[in-house]
């Protein structure tokens, strides 16, 4: 039964100050934009970091692979997380975004700087977008569930072939190695991941919210259901597949200019499949906040894992991430939803 007593220690000057607050923060805004506060405050601080901490200690390096992450996993979970779609294929265009980097440079395709190059960055993002439509268009349109994500899983190891086969255009096992002469310091990775993890976050949140992201969780609830209330099925879903691949190519592009060696063994590691899925399942597929705490938590994992327990983490990873994925099926984001209710 509600309690309605009033608690005569509560002061005249307390009551006003939080009505003050709420005036000034209504309800609604506290709902929805916390979150946002919450993204805003942390961008803050990542950013002025390196002016505190040294940008080419470990400790950097760590959050560079975690913006890494972040960029791969918000690609990946707009696909899987909000369309349903489970894609294998994810280290396709990842690699092709890091190949797209290399030739260009190497080639001398646009005439321009190429380190760190938005123009470079940009045509890393288009090529695997393109090549998601292309295989998208027979994949999509004909395959379901598990078949779809078989299908991007021979798609992406026909390119691996095609890859290997290259010749002189791509050195086959060899790969393509880009001039370092470039780098100085951690600090353009750094600050380079954090806004491209900024705006790969933000791109997901937008579109998930606008009417392309309603079609999307409807399509992803009941495919049937959405076409019957007028949702083109096949352009929303290689829309969203075109949109995530671009982002994961745009990812390997910026993995491109730090490892300056690509080769499919690089690039084309199954772990760049493996990656994303573990990071969103871990963090809450599905949800913008859920690939952050994801790639915060895989990253000090396999970045400090590797340094302090060797070769025992690995294990252990295996070990937390089927204890999430038995107790906490939504991810650590879903974690204050079930201590709410517990209350």
């Amino acid at each position: 039964m509600k309690n309605n007593i009033n608690f005569p220690e509560q002061s005249s000057s307390a009551r006003y100050a939080s009505n003050l607050l709420k005036s000034f923060m209504p309800p609604k805004f506290q709902r929805k934009h916390t979150n946002i506060i919450i993204l805003v405050l942390a961008v803050i601080v990542f950013g002025t970091l390196p002016f505190y901490v040294n940008v080419d200690s470990f400790f950097a390096y760590y959050l560079f692979i975690c913006f890494l992450y972040i960029i791969l996993a918000q690609g990946w979970n707009l696909v899987a997380g909000y369309t349903g779609q489970i894609s294998l294929g994810t280290h396709a265009f990842f690699a092709l975004g890091a190949y797209t980097t290399a030739i260009i440079w190497l080639h001398n395709i646009t005439h321009t700087w190429y380190y760190f190059d938005p123009l470079v960055m940009f045509l890393s993002g288009l090529v695997p977008a393109i090549f998601a439509i292309i295989i998208g268009i027979p994949t999509l349109s004909r395959l379901r569930g598990d078949y779809f994500s078989f299908g991007t899983l021979a798609a992406a190891e026909i390119l691996r072939i095609v890859i290997l086969r290259g010749g002189k255009f791509t050195e086959g096992a060899m790969g393509l190695r880009l001039p370092g002469t470039g780098f100085t310091t951690m600090g353009i990775y750094y600050w380079t991941a954090l806004l491209l993890a900024v705006l790969a976050t933000a791109a997901v949140y937008f579109i998930t919210r606008s009417r392309i992201g309603l079609a999307l969780k409807a399509i992803n609830e009941d495919e049937t259901s959405a076409a019957s209330h007028g949702i083109h099925i096949l352009r929303y879903k290689l829309l969203a597949f075109a949109i995530g691949s671009f982002i994961i190519g745009i990812c390997g592009s910026l993995y491109a200019y730090y490892l300056f060696m690509i080769n499919p063994l690089s690039v084309m590691n199954l772990n760049w499949m493996f990656l994303p899925m573990l990071i969103c399942i871990l963090g809450g597929n599905g949800t913008i906040l859920g690939p952050i705490i994801g790639a915060f938590v895989i990253g000090a994992l396999f970045s400090y894992g590797d340094v302090l327990l060797g070769q025992v983490h690995p294990m252990l990873s295996g070990i937390l991430i089927i204890l999430v994925m038995k107790f906490l099926p939504t991810g650590l984001v879903g974690l204050k939803d079930r201590i709410s209710h517990r209350r």
